[in-house]
């Protein structure tokens, strides 16, 4: 039975006067009309909204860039709330004790996709929405807090409501660039609120264009384009597809954007350790006992940032998360606590360059920069707590083919310089996911923009695995597969000029991926997040790694899925910009290819194609069924597929041969 559009204010007495302070409900409803879910039972679901109260002169909050700045209420507290949703079994002590939260995507939600195989929505009501029902047959407590500031409102996105540190202004850099002839864009990144341009008359304000990221700088007139609405920038002759267009402004009144993480700390910390008299949501801490932290792309950056920061401990000193999944991050961070930082901008080759992402450290453990002279790692700023030790989670870093060529992943795992394979932290697994794109093309792939079909590789069902690997590791200690990425002591993990892809006929290898570089902010960026060079003073670029390929192209190391296994197809982590859109020679964003095999020998040879054809690899259909089901058993056996999706793995591979041979 459903209960709606109700709203409860439960006002948190013993937390005051810090951290979480009160918590709106405005629905509590049953999920699926109480369908049941194997042990957990059914679930309910709540929508609301959470308030915080921060002490800026405790240890764990003086972390949060500008918190000294921010307005205070009467107590000398720093105050701020964030919509949350929930998916919990109605009765808890049926659960599985954990409480699985994702870092929302640009206020979304996505891990109903990701692990149910569900359609993806940002308020899950229906069967489609929730797939097979995975989490929630195992048992997960589900949640989602907004922690952007920048969420346009609307979409049921989940957002963070930040005060502004008053007065303050200082230098912001967008950057545009198109795929088809535009004439208005927004300065705020793909759909996001943008910072106000505090003189948008300026004379002085210059816009530039280029052709790559490290290429020059042309101005463009000034009586071309004029800035409208404060937020908009307008060009009547239009953005030419295939440039990346940059204009740097002075803008005012930042938000505290720090305040995100510090969301997401405190409210897992009130599912963690609760607080007594609260019933609604009190009774979560008596039941849950270990949290985790899921994010894909952005999300699973933020992760990387929220460790490196010491967000991992809680005011009282308390660990946070006890395991982390950052997927498809590559070795980024992000622009998730510094003054006047657009979280949404990530970091391609072609895609919001030279903003703070690919920076110095990348590894979890402590490295030298020699140019710099800097040592540091992603693990080395922990907030100690009591025991004087830092908040280390068990991590898990899932990776794609696309992170390692648009996302600079090898730098995880490789020492500064590129020449030898870094160590791993004994806390920490590395999980190459070879030959799939940044999250999985539908099928049958679609062109779209790109010079080849998008890769429909899918790898969801070893997420699914990995996750409860993830859970066995934090709950009982029993140890996760052993770490499977590219390396190059072995000879698979290689210089771009050493990746021996095939000539195949119409298909272009990449000659420019992703660069990280030594970028400089200003003096003031390091110790206090303050940038105020724009754009940044660029150095020289960290030397890159990329997976070894085999006579078909397909990668070596690494989890190969099944599809990767027994190819029917080449299947990369990269794509090429088409013509159409400009910049062909340009990775096109977020995207990999899928290359299938000529279906015969005399088809392969009248096109000059190396690569062997699916009649002299197979020699039936069943065949090829035979060999993927023995991989997917391997898989099995290895930590990497469970048992229930062996028939999931079936019906895509029989799909997909009748796909290449129609």
């Amino acid at each position: 039975m459903l209960k709606r559009a109700w709203i409860l204010s439960v006002v948190l007495p013993a937390l005051l006067p810090a951290a979480l302070v009160r918590i709106e409900v405005h629905e509590r409803s049953d999920v699926l009309d109480g369908k049941s879910f194997g042990t957990a039972g059914p679930y309910e679901r709540l929508v609301g909204k959470a308030y915080f109260a921060v002490d800026p002169n405790l240890p764990a909050n003086k972390i949060i860039t500008d918190i000294a700045k921010a307005p205070r209420d009467g107590d000398g507290l720093v105050e701020f709330s964030a919509d949350f949703y929930c998916l919990k079994p109605r009765d808890p002590k049926h659960g599985n004790h954990a409480l699985l939260f994702e870092v929302s995507n640009r206020g979304g939600k996505g891990m109903l996709g990701f692990f149910n195989l569900g359609g993806g929505s940002n308020d899950p009501r229906t069967e489609a929405d929730f797939g097979d029902g995975f989490l929630l047959e195992q048992g997960y407590t589900l949640l989602w807090l907004g922690w952007e500031f920048d969420v346009p409102p609307g979409r049921d996105a989940l957002r963070l409501y930040a005060p502004a540190a008053q007065g303050i202004t200082g230098l912001v850099r967008s950057e545009v660039t198109v795929d088809h002839k535009a004439i208005r864009q927004s300065l705020g990144d793909r759909s996001q609120l943008a910072y106000p341009v505090v003189n948008p008359d300026d004379p002085a304000l210059t816009l530039t264009v280029r052709d790559h990221a490290d290429s020059p700088r042309r101005a463009v007139a000034r009586d071309t384009w004029r800035i409208e609405g404060g937020t908009h920038i307008v060009m009547p002759a239009g953005f030419d597809p295939g440039k990346i267009y940059e204009v740097v402004y002075t803008s005012k009144d930042p938000p505290i954007v720090g305040l995100g993480p510090a969301a997401v700390r405190d409210f897992i910390s009130f599912f963690n350790y609760g607080i007594e008299n609260d019933t609604v949501l009190g009774d979560q801490h008596d039941y849950i006992k270990h949290a985790y932290g899921y994010g894909v792309s952005q999300s699973g950056r933020f992760l990387r940032t929220f460790v490196y920061y010491g967000f991992n401990r809680d005011e009282k000193g308390r660990r946070v998360f006890d395991g982390l999944m950052a997927h498809v991050a590559g070795a980024g961070r992000g622009s998730f606590n510094h003054r006047f930082a657009q979280p949404s901008r990530d970091g391609h080759p072609f895609l919001n360059t030279f903003y703070p992402t690919d920076i110095f450290p990348f590894t979890d453990l402590p490295e030298t920069d020699a140019e710099t002279g800097i040592t540091d790692g992603l693990l080395s700023h922990g907030t100690p707590g009591p025991e004087g030790t830092p908040a280390i989670p068990k991590i898990f870093y899932t990776n794609t083919s696309y992170e390692y060529y648009g996302r600079a992943a090898s730098l995880i795992h490789t020492t500064i310089d590129g020449t030898k394979d870094a160590p791993v932290a004994p806390t920490t697994r590395i999980y190459f996911l070879t030959g799939c794109q940044h999250g999985p093309s539908g099928f049958p792939p679609q062109r779209g923009d790109a010079q080849n079909p998008a890769n429909p590789n899918n790898y969801r069902w070893t997420l699914r695995a990995l996750l409860v690997a993830l859970d066995a590791w934090v709950h009982t200690g029993e140890d996760p597969p052993p770490s499977r990425y590219p390396k190059i002591a072995d000879g698979s993990l290689a210089a771009l000029s050493a990746v021996a892809f095939p000539r195949v006929p119409g298909v272009q290898f990449p000659t420019r991926i992703q660069q990280a570089w030594h970028v400089d902010y200003g003096e003031e960026f390091r110790s206090a997040g303050i940038v105020t060079i724009e754009p940044p003073k660029v150095g020289s670029a960290f030397p890159m790694r990329l997976p070894q390929v085999d006579a078909d192209g397909n990668e070596t190391a690494g989890i190969r899925m099944p599809a990767t296994a027994v190819p029917l197809a080449t299947y990369t982590g990269w794509n090429l910009r088409s013509q159409g859109i400009g910049a062909p020679d340009e990775l096109y964003s977020m995207v990999g290819s899928f290359i299938p095999f000529a279906r015969t020998k005399a088809e392969r040879v009248k096109a000059g194609d190396p690569r062997l054809s699916v009649e002299e690899r197979y020699a039936s259909k069943q065949e090829y069924l035979d060999k993927m089901r023995a991989v997917a058993g391997d898989l099995v056996k290895g930590g990497f597929l469970l048992q229930r999706d062996v028939t999931l793995v079936m019906a895509r591979a029989s799909a997909e041969w009748d796909f290449v041979m129609q």
